[in-house]
């Protein structure tokens, strides 16, 4: 359906997992859209209506340059995660935008959650990962130029969205190879707790459903579905979808796995290691068609299907590799 007031809009970004089907969806909406990125080659094609702008969006006097005297409807800032770069937004796009919509985590929740669902009230509070706490400040600056200056921003928390690329476990393909090697599988805490899972067409639609909302300016939403099956069960169905019917999954506690793979620490003790389910009902009052209609059980077969026919994309970590090996021996003595 065509929207009924078609808007200028500008994603900075635009073909990331999280906003290619975003850029999509707008098209298809009837918004005008541009993107303001690199230019690099993507694994997501775009529609050929989408204008392209090209800058580094960390590099300000490039982005300055290829913005000089253009406006627009609604800016959405995909590629921002410092408030020292909100900041330069807000001066760059200060009467030059009806909307400035940002796009926070949903990360940025406090850890563990007093109490489930989490809503866009849940205080934001992550004392383990400096992303998330960045990302706070983004929005704590974001809520000051609204009170004082009357700056239209819109803060946008998605939780984990994926997309036929982005495999969701540990290791990704690295995990994939193992199962169908017959090798044991590393899983965070004992499996059971719950996490949500959105694929990217099903955010577009409560995304694009917020673009030149009026309602929308000066308030924050949550886009994440109602689909939070267990982590045993995400990887039991990524199993399935790779012809392993039988995986062996093996549960090591958070804060090990935190010690062996230090990289994972943050994103693991600040967000996966608990369950995390959301009430999305403020994104639904404005945006009723907003729904899960895509299943992990159903996307994964997606995914493998795609890694399986595109050979760039079957890259084994062989560090990860063997500190999954390390971890299963220290699981079982």
């Amino acid at each position: 359906m065509t929207s009924r007031n078609p808007k200028s809009v500008l994603f900075i970004g635009g073909s990331g997992v999280i906003s290619h089907a975003s850029v999509a969806r707008a098209v298809e909406q009837g918004h005008r859209v541009t993107l303001l990125n690199r230019g690099l080659s993507s694994q997501r094609p775009l529609p050929d209506t989408v204008e392209t702008l090209v800058a580094d969006a960390t590099d300000h006097d490039a982005v300055d340059a290829a913005l000089a005297g253009r406006d627009f409807d609604v800016v959405a800032q995909f590629r921002a995660f410092h408030p020292d770069h909100v900041a330069r937004d807000v001066a760059r796009f200060t009467g030059r935008t009806g909307q400035y919509v940002f796009i926070s985590s949903a990360s940025a929740y406090q850890k563990p959650p007093a109490r489930l669902p989490v809503t866009e009230s849940t205080p934001l509070v992550n004392p383990f990962w400096q992303y998330s706490r960045d990302k706070i400040a983004c929005e704590d600056l974001l809520v000051r130029e609204l009170r004082d200056n009357g700056f239209p921003s819109t803060i946008v928390r998605p939780s984990h969205t994926y997309d036929r690329t982005l495999i969701p476990t540990l290791g990704g393909w690295t995990d994939v190879a193992r199962m169908r090697a017959g090798k044991p599988v590393v899983v965070h805490g004992d499996g059971t707790t719950q996490w949500t899972l959105t694929h990217t067409n099903d955010f577009a639609v409560g995304f694009v459903g917020l673009l030149g909302n009026p309602r929308a300016v000066g308030d924050t939403f949550q886009i994440m579905g109602t689909h939070a099956p267990t982590w045993n069960q995400i990887y039991t169905w990524l199993a399935a979808a790779a012809g392993v019917p039988e995986p062996e999954l093996v549960h090591v506690a958070s804060e090990t796995i935190a010690r062996v793979l230090p990289e994972d620490g943050p994103g693991l003790l600040g967000d996966k290691a608990h369950s995390m389910v959301f009430d999305c009902s403020k994104l639904q009052a404005l945006v009723p068609e907003f729904a899960t209609t895509i299943t992990y059980d159903e996307a994964a077969a997606e995914q493998i299907a795609w890694h399986d026919a595109t050979a760039s994309a079957q890259q084994v970590d062989a560090a990860r590799d063997k500190a999954f090996d390390d971890l299963v021996d220290h699981a079982r003595g």
